[in-house]
């Protein structure tokens, strides 16, 4: 949402149409003080060195001042009002029915990658009205962070502790030259998703199927999306396969978007295969990269592609918004009236 003025043009259109009324005001003063007749009275010259005289000259002098300020103020004042200052927000009503699971893979080689996602949605989470979003994530075994909501609150809270706790340097620990107490956020974050022990690691199969099974209002027409972000390296026997759980996506109605960031090892083309094959089996989108900072513009053609899918053509919708003006006008009339009865007087 932004504040802006739907006729800028207004402002210095009011402002001359004032000093050109002042101007044409002076002038027809001047000629009619002009047309007046003038009585001289002798010996009245140190009238003005007086101090009295100086001292109510100062203060209509003042006045006059305060008078042009005052008759400025409630010139640009009028002039925004008559420029109409508005709210302008863009949303989109199909936007708003659609449910968005991020469906991360912590495993450590992962943990870099997770961070620019969770970052990156918390930047977009202006632009979102009425989506519901939620984070799950998984290595051995899953954890829901938080369930579909549009508590856009909430989940600006969550995503901003995950983003901290996330944003740690994994190959700190080999040299121990870690934070521990980024190390204790880390671990606390990640609590829950290691119960299968040591020798199990990156179960993709089984995080993606927990993810499919986070969405509800099964009975509503909503549009519902997966971004599963993997190195699909699997070590131990999950329950699914990444292609079995891709399947039971496809029987639920749900759209798999994939992100890969597999280090090049003997097994990492088989593995990326695998996974892309299972994403676009699903009509997702698929990406590689080894660069966690593409991760923005990946996201950004998520979100994009889901509006095109959507066919989800933006509405704007105008908020008129004088009131914050108003009382600026009223009190520099008030002020204005108060200096013109106290020159007259």
């Amino acid at each position: 949402m932004t504040s802006t003025l739907l006729h800028g043009w207004a402002i210095p259109v009011v402002i001359g149409g004032v000093v050109v009324a002042l101007v044409l005001g002076w002038f027809a003063r001047s000629a009619r003080q002009e047309r007046r007749r003038v009585t001289w009275v002798a010996n009245a010259a140190y009238l003005t060195r007086l101090p009295s005289f100086r001292a109510r000259l100062s203060r209509y002098r003042v006045l006059l001042l305060g008078l042009a300020v005052v008759l400025v103020g409630a010139s640009v004042v009028t002039g925004i009002l008559n420029a109409r200052p508005v709210d302008k927000e863009t949303r989109s009503e199909e936007l708003a029915t659609r449910d968005i699971v991020l469906c991360l893979d912590v495993s450590g080689s992962m943990i870099e990658y997770d961070t620019e996602i969770v970052e990156r949605f918390l930047e977009l989470l202006p632009s979102f009205h009425g989506e519901r979003i939620a984070l799950s994530i998984f290595n051995s075994t899953s954890r829901t962070v938080f369930p579909l909501t549009d508590d856009y609150t909430l989940v600006e809270e969550q995503l901003t502790e995950a983003a901290e706790a996330l944003d740690f340097d994994v190959d700190s620990l080999d040299d121990w030259s870690y934070d521990p107490a980024a190390l204790d956020r880390l671990l606390h974050f990640l609590a829950g998703t290691e119960g299968m022990g040591q020798d199990a690691s990156s179960l993709v199969g089984d995080g993606l199927a927990t993810c499919a099974m986070a969405f509800d209002l099964n009975d509503e027409e909503r549009s519902r999306s997966i971004i599963l972000a993997t190195d699909n390296e699997v070590f131990g026997d999950p329950l699914y396969t990444t292609t079995e759980a891709a399947e039971l996506v496809t029987e639920r109605d749900i759209t798999l978007h994939g992100f890969y960031a597999g280090e090049v090892t003997s097994t990492s083309a088989a593995q990326e295969k695998e996974y892309q094959d299972a994403v676009e089996a699903n009509g997702g989108l698929f990406f590689a990269s080894d660069d966690p900072e593409a991760v923005e513009g990946i996201i950004d053609q998520i979100t994009a592609q889901q509006a095109v899918d959507l066919d989800a053509d933006p509405d704007v919708i105008i908020t008129d918004r004088p009131e914050e003006y108003y009382p600026w006008l009223v009190v520099a009339l008030g002020l204005y009236l108060v200096a013109v009865w106290r020159l007259r007087s």
